[in-house]
């Protein structure tokens, strides 16, 4: 399920196959083999609008939980272009050479997280490797000034290296944040049964009756769509733009 979500696009393909297949499932096999007495004809329709009306909330609520998790990145991406932006400051309260040393390594330090933003699946591991070495670098570069000089003013020179490390790390997190799997196969669970009553209901002719059941299908799966391509960060069309981060790499320069 989740090699789905990461490609929205094969999964709104695969959705639409999958809850047009119930629906003339519903149509067809079920349609002819189970016949509702009149009197329950009325229920039926009370059951399959209140299901309808599930679906959709669900719908709602996932793709809720899909934009704040977005939100959530572009939090952390500004957080991280103030933080580097504001160790590259601080990086003249160290001595000459060392501070010169500090703020080659963070500009460094930012092409690779821009590099971050922009990097496909397969370049993600060689990246994280990367950033966690350099990382080490930074870290070595304000240490042992600071130990050397126990100074106040150097203290916030290491607070700020501290807050660049930190946010890295919340914006990994917010990355592998996603909406469980669980979630989505309840999501598809109640659609595919949704399609089938749907079908099931049908009672128009043959051929008004397949164009018809390609609507709901239709909806769903452009919404499964939408929701998948925002909550993948590498894998669709809505991705979170490092703006900050480039921003802060022109002024640097």
């Amino acid at each position: 399920m989740r090699a789905l979500v990461d490609h929205p696009i094969l999964f709104a393909l695969v959705s639409f196959v999958a809850l047009w297949t119930c629906a003339w499932l519903g149509t067809t096999l079920l349609r002819e083999r189970i016949r509702a007495p009149n009197e329950l004809k009325a229920d039926f329709i009370v059951i399959l609008s209140a299901t309808l009306t599930l679906l959709g909330l669900i719908i709602g609520f996932t793709f809720s939980m899909a934009t704040s998790r977005y939100d959530l990145r572009k939090a952390n991406e500004a957080s991280e272009a103030n933080a580097i932006g504001t160790e590259y400051v601080r990086a003249d309260l160290l001595p000459g050479e060392d501070g010169a040393h500090l703020k080659a390594l963070l500009r460094e330090y930012l092409q690779l997280r821009i590099q971050f933003y922009s990097a496909g699946r397969t370049q993600a591991a060689e990246i994280a490797a990367r950033t966690e070495q350099l990382q080490d670098r930074l870290w070595s570069a304000v240490v042992p000034v600071a130990n050397a000089q126990p100074k106040p003013v150097l203290t916030l020179v290491v607070s700020g290296m501290n807050d660049v490390l930190n946010t890295e790390a919340f914006t990994q997190a917010g990355w592998i944040n996603r909406i469980p799997t669980s979630a989505w196969l309840l999501l598809a669970l109640i659609a595919l049964l949704c399609n089938m009553m749907v079908g099931y209901n049908q009672h128009t002719s043959a051929a008004a009756r397949t164009r018809f059941l390609a609507v709901l299908p239709l909806v769903v799966s452009i919404a499964f769509f939408l929701i998948s391509d925002i909550d993948s960060p590498r894998g669709g069309v809505v991705r979170v733009t490092p703006e900050n981060l480039l921003l802060l790499s022109q002024s640097l320069k």
